[in-house]
């Protein structure tokens, strides 16, 4: 074929270009008439051979004009009509060949939207047919569907405006396509109708939505990069279709904040920012767009989060820009950021805070209910969202607060951890900029009414943002309130606790040494978390948070908080002892008080006394008493650091042992009762063997313990006879060889029964005891009133001597040793008399040789 010489200049066409034409109209004439071919290989060739024709002739940059102008009309008029004919070739190899010199044919035709009147019909019966719905396509290959579509593509391409009036054939194309079975195809399909939209605005908005439900049903296909692809074609569309469609994908797109792949998540995001920018009526969608672009502002990719801000930053801009006379006061007498502005955050521009204050009433409905949404999704994005707001809201939040809280009262009682992170957030937010007088009404009076773990979890992320000087004046009020018992007591539930523990910690945080003025108030809260509280570690930071008041209030210590406030405390716990169960939330304070207290507590025994003697009475709640018998033992064991710790304990000696011990010990049946006289015992062993008594007082106390000690050495526990057998040890050394004849010879038949105790170890605490007993008696001329018991005690303990325990035969041999000083004859004359009937006769010979030591010694 003839070399194709450009002109200089543009110029009608010319004898070249007309032999130019002429001559590749004779070689397609020459090849077309294979496309007739009946057999499938005669139109093939026939097709290569045109396709290598077109592809020798290509022509290169220099002349590529006239090549153009000379190539229109043996295309338009010969190849065109019969390629697309092939177009339906029963061959897939053929229909390939005509797509592809399709597709090389309108690269090189000078008017390529000559060729779409014929073109867009044919593409429709391919790849849509007569009925759009119809499934399959009329074309069956994947690789062919998607050749057509990068046809109708490169049409749309080249045709631009010109493809108006066959926007409908073009529009039930893309309908089938966005919903082909081939993912390729969708992708395709998705490009193609975003060059539609822009190669056809004028008319291309009166028909764009009917390609949004087939983009809708293609949004969530399983490969993320159709996903992308349908997401950037809804937005063209959408840019320049009909804006009403903004409502029809709004939900679409909000769920595909969602995706697990990030490039979804940033086309949402792009696309949104776009339409903010751009779209005809955001000005109506500002409220719908808003949400999702500043949900982006929390995306778990830094990326995202950047792209994100940059589009907020422009669209604040512009929207400041396009309304500058509305803003003019604002903008000339800019106001300062407020006091304490979270300073982990920088403040957003004036445009960005208008159009969240301008949207914000109807931005807050939807993302209330979206906070109680049963996906955990949808909970983590709205929590995550309503921070962003109120940081943009600042003091304008104050009109929508009571909705605001009651969302995140019920947000933070969520599982999902990230959900109640955002919420507390939220909530400090609120404390930084709203005027504690307005929420503090509408946090304490639901407070009051239904107390919950969600509620003091938000007001203490509101006390935690306030500013210093802002709270301090409804400081007592907060903690008088939180000090009240249907607060501090509502619940033992760990985590209320913890949110009421947290309310506390806040208030010091914030207030420091201006907690003085509520001192008393928070050691109430706290004094009550320790009460209810099961929890180590819990217990652990309640200590830590006494610290921190005494502290905040120049105390040296924990000690000191208690000892400022422990008249007031007990005063408080005790007011109602008259009715105290041992499920009452104050018998648990009052405990908690006296083992915490420490010195203190031997400053309020005007309470502590007389609330034990009314409570520890034999007609009380028996478990009451067991648990307060429990709670004194700790104390009388560090009695001089308690009770002592003023030396007034010896005043309330008399009531303690007359009025408290002595009536408990007294036999009562039942396991509960024997329960109770262990528990009395107990406490009475911590009491002698503190070391807080002198002898006179001991002596004091003896004559009317001494009874029950002895009966109690009968008492099924191995506990209790243990205990009293050290009670009766003590008694009787301090009160020495000044006891009774009558009152002496009574307890010791009651240490002989124990020494066949099932428990060796008070089997061993009784021959100790029996050792101190022997003591009490003179080695004198009195000695003789005695002669009987001790010649009785010895025949009894010598049958011990045979034991077989060794422990307990070395104690009893040292009970003789003892003894033997009395009446060491009759002892001589006893233990001759069994020695033969023992089974080992040592331990008699070495008594008898004890004795005889003793006798030569004087």
């Amino acid at each position: 074929m003839a070399a194709l010489v450009a002109p200089d200049a543009p110029a009608p066409p010319g004898p070249a270009e007309t032999a130019e034409a002429a001559e590749l109209s004779r070689a397609l004439s020459r090849l077309l008439p294979g496309l007739e071919a009946d057999s499938k290989l005669g139109r093939r060739r026939a097709l290569e051979a045109l396709q290598r024709e077109l592809e020798a002739a290509r022509p290169g940059p220099p002349n590529t004009a006239d090549a153009a102008a000379a190539f229109q009309g043996p295309w338009a008029r010969l190849l065109l009509p019969r390629l697309l004919r092939c177009l339906a070739d029963p061959a897939e190899g053929c229909r390939a060949l005509a797509a592809h010199l399709l597709d090389l044919g309108l690269r090189r035709a000078a008017r390529p939207h000559d060729a779409l009147p014929r073109l867009l019909p044919a593409l429709a019966a391919r790849l849509a047919g007569p009925k759009p719905a119809r499934r399959p396509p009329p074309e069956p290959c994947e690789e062919l569907r998607l050749a057509l579509v990068q046809l109708l593509g490169l049409a749309v391409r080249l045709g631009g405006a010109a493809l108006a009036p066959y926007l409908d054939d073009a529009l039930r194309v893309l309908r089938c396509t966005l919903l082909d079975p081939f993912a390729a195809v969708r992708r395709e399909s998705c490009a193609c109708a975003a060059a539609l939209a822009r190669a056809t605005p004028e008319h291309f908005h009166m028909q764009s939505e009917s390609l949004v439900g087939p983009l809708m049903q293609t949004i969530a296909h399983q490969h993320w990069k159709v996903r992308v692809a349908v997401i950037e074609a809804t937005g063209t569309v959408i840019q320049f279709g009909n804006g009403k469609s903004v409502d029809d994908v709004l939900s679409h797109l909000a769920q595909r904040l969602f995706d697990d792949v990030p490039q979804v998540r940033q086309a949402v995001t792009s696309v949104v920012g776009a339409w903010l920018l751009e779209l005809r009526d955001r000005y109506s969608f500002f409220h719908k767009l808003i949400p999702l672009l500043l949900s982006s502002l929390d995306d778990e990719l830094p990326e995202i989060r950047q792209l994100a801000a940059s589009l907020w930053e422009k669209v604040g801009l512009q929207w400041q820009k396009e309304n500058e006379e509305d803003l003019k006061d604002k903008l000339d007498f800019a106001a300062p950021p407020p006091p304490h502005y979270p300073l982990q955050e920088s403040r957003p521009g004036l445009g960005c805070r208008e159009l969240v204050f301008r949207n914000l009433s109807k931005i807050l409905p939807g993302l209330c209910r979206d906070l109680a949404d049963w996906v955990v999704g949808t909970r983590v994005k709205a929590a995550q969202l309503l921070a962003v707001l109120l940081l943009h809201a600042e003091d304008h939040a104050t009109q929508h607060l009571e909705p605001v809280l009651r969302a995140l009262q019920h947000a933070c009682a969520d599982e999902e951890a990230a959900v109640v992170s955002s919420c507390t957030k939220s909530a400090e937010f609120i404390g930084t900029f709203v005027n504690p007088e307005v929420f503090l009404k509408l946090i304490l009076s639901p407070l009051k009414k239904s107390p919950s773990a969600s509620s003091l979890l938000v007001l203490a992320s509101v006390l935690r943002g306030c500013p210093r000087e802002a709270l301090q004046p409804h400081l007592k009020a907060v903690a008088t309130e939180l000090a009240q018992a249907h607060v501090c007591q509502a619940s033992e539930n760990k985590r209320y606790l913890e949110h009421l523990l947290l309310c506390v910690q806040a208030l010091i945080a914030v207030c420091g040494e201006d907690c003085s003025a509520c001192s008393l108030q928070l050691t109430q809260v706290l004094v009550a978390i320790l009460a209810a509280s099961g929890a180590t570690d819990l217990d652990e930071k309640v200590q830590e948070t006494v610290g921190l008041l005494a502290v905040a209030e120049g105390s040296d210590g924990p000690q000191d908080v208690y000892q400022k406030h422990v008249g007031a405390l007990m005063e408080w716990v005790t007011a109602s002892h008259g009715d105290w169960t041992v499920y009452s939330a104050e018998l648990a304070q009052f405990g908690v008080l006296i083992t915490q207290a420490g010195p203190a507590v031997g400053e309020v025994l005007r309470y502590l006394i007389p609330t034990l003697r009314s409570c520890l009475q034999p007609s009380r709640d028996p478990q009451m008493r067991l648990k307060l018998f429990s709670i004194l033992s700790k104390v009388l064991l560090r009695a001089r650091e308690t009770v002592d710790s003023q030396g007034q304990f010896r005043g309330h000696l008399k009531m303690l042992v007359t009025d408290i011990l002595v009536p408990n010990l007294r036999w009562h049946a039942g396991r509960t009762a024997a329960a109770i006289r262990t528990a009395a015992v107990s406490c009475l062993w911590a009491l002698v063997s503190s070391g807080t008594l002198s002898a006179e007082q001991i002596l004091e106390v003896q004559g009317a313990l001494m009874p029950q000690m002895v009966t109690t050495l009968e008492e099924d526990s191995q506990m209790t006879r243990l205990i009293s057998c050290r009670i009766i040890n003590l008694f009787l050394q301090t009160s020495g060889d000044t006891n009774e004849p009558e009152k002496l010879l009574k307890i010791y038949p009651e240490l002989l029964k124990r020494l066949d105790d099932v428990s060796n170890e008070v089997r061993i605490a009784a021959a100790t005891t029996l050792i101190t007993w022997l003591k009490c008696i003179r080695n004198d001329d009195s000695k003789s009133y005695y002669q009987s018991n001790i010649q009785y005690l010895y025949k009894e303990l010598l049958v011990y001597l045979d034991d077989s325990e060794p422990a307990v035969q070395d104690s009893v041999l040292e009970v003789l040793k003892e003894g033997s000083v009395l009446f060491p004859e009759i002892l001589v004359q006893e233990t001759e008399a069994v020695l033969h009937k023992h089974r080992s006769p040592a331990l008699c010979e070495q008594l008898l040789q004890h004795v005889q030591a003793l006798a030569a010694a004087h």
